[in-house]
């Protein structure tokens, strides 16, 4: 069975930093399960954790009036929060497990401590969560454009 280090380690979100400070997050997370349906955290909600999807499918999703307001899904291999890094820590959407889920739950306290101790570190995660934030907003504008079309515009 692995471990939570050999996790991390493996995970492409922490690809490239150094092996032995990923082991030493392993100190701040722990497995997390949840079953379809349930919630990994709701809007508003104090963002105390970074979620690294190991199996499982997760549902951002926003409220919207009168229907399903999913801003986004993500698998294997993503990861799940950014706004642990961005005061005033607290989440912007809800997450839900569409599948059976299993993540490394990562404490976000610690980590920031971890991030303040070792600046490349900090660095390193900004990086990551930037190139994450840039991706899913790039997602996103194709699907509006989908939804709303090009007929406007340029």
């Amino acid at each position: 069975m692995l471990s939570i280090a050999d996790v991390l380690v493996a995970h492409p979100f922490f690809a490239g930093i150094d092996e032995r400070v990923v082991c030493q997050l392993a100190g701040c997370s722990h497995l997390a399960h949840f079953g379809s349906g349930e919630y990994l955290f709701r809007e508003g909600e104090a963002a105390d954790r970074l979620f690294v999807l190991r199996r499982g499918r997760v549902s951002l999703d926003v409220y919207v009036p009168g229907r399903e307001g999913v801003v986004a899904t993500l698998d294997e291999g993503d990861v799940v929060g950014w706004s642990w890094l961005v005061p005033p820590y607290r989440w912007v959407f809800d997450a839900r497990a569409v599948t059976e889920v299993s993540a490394v739950s990562v404490d976000a306290a610690c980590l920031r401590e971890k991030c303040s101790e070792d600046p490349a570190l900090g660095y390193a995660l900004m990086q990551r969560v930037a190139q994450v934030m840039y991706q899913r907003l790039q997602s996103t504008r194709i699907r509006m454009l989908d939804v709303y079309g090009t007929g406007h515009g340029r």
